[in-house]
């Protein structure tokens, strides 16, 4: 698949936003699994597990940017694929 279209300084920001919204999502998770901590819901001043429009913000651009991960995730191991196959027939 070609990227020219796609400016690569774009690319970068996004990749860096969501790498970021991931960040912030794992370690919401691992405060939830090791100390019953919802960093989330606390900085948006609800009891842990409580949501409000902002928090459901957050969860879904956390989410939305998974989805982008799995997206780039593909999209470099095809790329990969792509470099291998060409490699080997040279």
């Amino acid at each position: 698949m070609n990227n020219t279209s796609t400016n690569p300084g774009q690319r970068s920001t996004l990749n860096t936003i969501a790498a970021s919204l991931l960040i912030v999502g794992g370690l919401n998770w691992g405060l939830v699994a090791i100390a019953e901590f919802d960093l989330v819901a606390w900085l948006f001043g609800e009891d842990f597990g409580a949501t409000n429009v902002a928090s459901r913000i957050v969860y879904g651009l956390v989410g939305l940017a998974a989805v982008y991960g799995i997206a780039a995730l593909a999209r470099s191991q095809s790329a990969g694929a792509d470099r291998q196959s060409a490699a080997a027939r040279s």
